[in-house]
């Protein structure tokens, strides 16, 4: 389609609207891509698929569409038996909730005899559920910082033991900063962290007293740092703690990513319908917000737009126009006086004409009739005399030559 009418009809502007009422990136690429086709059975099934949407959003409100992610890269990651992040798995879960939800999102609306919805409900139900996977995803998971405790019986034991540990070393040094003996040599009567051990902070003149193991230094030099030798073998224990820890989480990851490498095949194929679905219920959402209906399209260049109201204009405000063109004539000429509405009038049947060509409904009544047509040409501007702007009236002559 000409490039120069998209953008002289604003038909991107009808895009941008689109692209708002999408709910992930994945549909927004899809909105995006979207062009005016000009077979109309292809047209035909994208109309189709608006008035399903439409339809539907009417019947059982908006879709639970909150969570889709471009998951390929995970599912990438898992098929050649990678581990993924909290937060990868977090997206699986998302994805396969927003599948599941579809799920019955649709089901009441069902009629196992005749569908009500053909496309969406074969989109619907090409979804593939994993309730385990899921359930198993956010049992173990809490946000992508924080593995549950419930992830595993051995991983709440190892956490146990880490609380206990941390409270035997802080007794023990609590007890030593609240020593009257020790107190004199210390900088501060606190308890502090150095690279990942307990410490508490010693006069520089007084470290040889206070017999332990120097992590760190201040800025000043005025005070080090030094784990006693009371706690070292405490924190050691510790941090073996924390190494078993991390294999345990290690472990968790890898066996939840397993679960969705062995379905990975099919929760990919999900995303692929999600984004399709997001698409489709996008147009839906704009056709709903336009209050705009479905054309009836044909390839005979014939026009009949019924109380069309421009999508771009002030719905209160807006007068409808009623045009109609390509049966017993197929040339007009609209005259009339400055805002007197011939510029939107032709802008409207221009766009309107792209927009169904692109599977969007229109803002006018019901039984308005398109013409599906290979190419539409525009040469619209504000009107200016030779005088005021020859440039301007030699591009309008080098477009309409084009044309």
């Amino acid at each position: 389609m000409n490039e120069k009418c998209l953008k002289v009809l604003e038909f991107y502007k009808i895009k941008e609207m689109l692209l708002n009422r999408a709910e992930s990136q994945l549909g927004k690429e899809l909105v995006k891509e979207m062009e005016p086709l000009t077979d109309i059975k292809e047209i035909e099934k994208l109309q189709q698929e608006t008035d399903e949407a439409l339809s539907l959003i009417i019947q059982r409100g908006n879709p639970p569409l909150y969570g889709i992610n471009s998951i390929s890269a995970e599912i990438r990651r898992t098929e050649m038996g990678g581990s993924l992040t909290p937060g990868g798995l977090l997206k699986i879960s998302d994805s396969l909730r927003v599948s599941r939800g579809l799920k019955g999102y649709l089901k009441e609306t069902k009629d196992d005899k005749i569908p009500k919805y053909p496309v969406i409900e074969e989109l619907i139900d090409s979804l593939r559920v994993f309730k385990h996977i899921e359930d198993e995803i956010n049992n173990a998971i809490i946000n992508e910082n924080e593995i549950s405790d419930n992830a595993s019986s051995t991983l709440r034991n190892i956490r146990r033991q880490i609380v206990g540990k941390n409270d035997a070393i802080k007794d023990k040094l609590n007890s030593i900063i609240s020593s009257q003996t020790q107190k004199k040599y210390l900088q501060d009567s606190i308890v502090t962290m150095r690279d990942g051990r307990y410490v508490i902070p010693v006069k520089q003149e007084n470290k040889g007293s206070v017999p332990g193991l120097v992590h760190d230094m201040s800025s000043s030099g005025a005070t080090v740092f030094i784990e006693p030798m009371a706690v070292v073998e405490l924190n050691n224990q510790l941090r073996e703690l924390e190494l078993k820890e991390r294999e345990e989480i290690e472990r968790i990851l890898a066996k939840l990513s397993d679960l969705v490498g062995a379905e990975a095949a099919d929760i990919g194929n999900n995303e692929n319908i999600l984004k399709n679905l997001d698409f489709i219920f996008a147009k839906g959402k704009l056709a709903l917000e336009m209050k705009a209906t479905r054309p009836i399209l044909n390839d005979k260049g014939y026009l009949n737009i019924k109380k069309g109201r421009h999508p771009l204009l002030n719905a209160k405000n807006v007068v409808p126009i009623d045009v109609y063109i390509g049966k017993e004539f197929n040339s007009l000429i609209i005259t009339g006086p400055n805002t007197g509405g011939k510029t939107v009038t032709l802008k409207t049947v221009g766009l309107f004409t792209l927009m169904a060509q692109a599977g969007l409904h229109i803002p006018a009544d019901f039984n308005s009739q398109i013409a599906v047509f290979n190419q539409v040409f525009a040469d619209i501007g504000d009107e200016q005399s030779i005088e005021q702007s020859l440039s301007t009236f030699s591009s309008h002559m080098t477009n309409i030559v084009d044309i």
